[in-house]
């Protein structure tokens, strides 16, 4: 018996998680398109000002120690 009140809730969680999923609002290809090229956008400047931050720092510490 507590084997079919298992399956009886497992059908209701599912229907309960189809009811949820369809209460999203997905963006649209365009928003997605534009979002992802600004992730890649910053990401992209956010790793040059690191790089030049670093190549920066190995300098000033490679002129303090005299290498």
């Amino acid at each position: 018996m507590s084997s079919l009140f298992g399956i009886k809730r497992l059908f209701n969680f599912i229907g309960e998680v189809k009811a949820e999923i369809d209460k999203v609002t997905w963006p649209s290809r365009n928003e997605v398109v534009i979002t992802t090229i600004v992730v890649f956008a910053i990401a992209l400047v956010a790793s040059l000002f690191f790089a030049l931050v670093d190549t920066a720092w190995y300098r000033v510490v490679h002129s303090i120690i005299g290498g």
